[in-house]
């Protein structure tokens, strides 16, 4: 089992013939992943090893099935690569692109919303599904099984890299992953941790989730306010990046754009305390993830 993509999942790239979108629709295939069509304005008839390319979604559909979107356009055309998929019914958007503009994503996610569509990223690296042999986006590379074994432990990050590295803890624990999910770095994205703790909850062979958080925005301290109040009940076990921030100067930007404390909002301390208190598993170092996951697992 997993959450948001598996081996039915009949997926779409837009952008599909722009350099990095075909170097990933490669890795993907290789993996086994079923990319039925891809969209590129005024290229249609052209395929990318061996998928076919359309001008528009509309023609991409025509005896396709197609319920994911995976976007590999620029910045500015990011709104209406989203319009175009949720107007042809596509029911999950992962958004690769960044530097997005903010107002873009604010009305894009506010469309998705009320559309009833599940939109991961923007600035994402991807999501896999191992045990489905899913792969969207640059996650994993050309070799995904380097870190990203079929298992029971879902992974959630907001860093991309992080996923990877978060991945490969879970594997030296002797462990797999159900769904990897790299959120996007971004202030503004589609879905938050909770949004995918909601889903895992719902997967019945996810046993545990293994989170990585950084400083700013609310979605740890949202995080802890879920757990307590029974939203999710699995083995939770977050490590909250980023301790040293609280010593540098209020505002100061640290790596992603949504990595920013100001007052006591996006602090380490209160992400880890909200989790702590809710009764989630707060490793002091990275490295300990392995030692907690055995611990919790058995």
């Amino acid at each position: 089992m997993a959450i948001l993509v598996n081996s039915h999942s009949g997926i779409l790239i837009q952008g599909i013939t722009g350099r990095e979108a075909s170097m990933v629709t490669k890795h993907s295939l290789d993996y086994g992943t079923r990319i039925v069509a891809g969209v590129t304005p005024g290229k249609g008839g052209e395929n990318v090893y061996g998928v076919p390319v359309f001008d528009t979604i509309k023609q991409a559909r025509h005896g396709n099935h197609i319920d994911t979107a995976v976007i590999y356009v620029p910045p500015a055309f990011v709104y209406d690569a989203v319009l175009e998929a949720v107007d042809n019914e596509v029911k999950l958007v992962l958004i690769m692109t960044e530097r997005v503009p903010v107002h873009d994503v604010a009305k894009l996610i506010a469309m998705t919303r009320q559309r009833g569509v599940t939109v991961v990223g923007p600035n994402s690296v991807g999501i896999i599904s191992p045990g489905e042999r899913a792969k969207l986006g640059a996650i994993g590379g050309d070799n995904p099984a380097r870190c990203f074994v079929p298992g029971t432990v879902g992974v959630i990050s907001r860093s991309g890299g992080m996923t990877a590295e978060c991945a490969w803890m879970v594997k030296r624990a002797g462990y797999g992953v159900s769904t990897a999910v790299s959120l996007g770095g971004d202030a503004m994205v589609g879905s938050t941790p909770k949004d995918l703790l909601k889903m895992f909850e719902q997967d019945k062979e996810t046993q545990a989730v293994v989170m990585w958080g950084e400083p700013g925005t609310p979605y740890e301290e949202e995080v802890g306010d879920f757990i307590a109040n029974g939203g999710f009940t699995k083995p939770l076990v977050a490590f909250v990046a980023g301790r040293f921030v609280e010593d540098l100067p209020e505002g100061t930007v640290f790596g992603h754009a949504a990595s920013i404390v100001q007052g006591k909002s996006g602090r380490p301390s209160t992400k880890i305390a909200a989790l702590k208190t809710a009764g989630a598993y707060v490793p002091d170092s990275f490295n300990d993830i392995e030692s907690v996951l055995k611990q919790v697992l058995g």
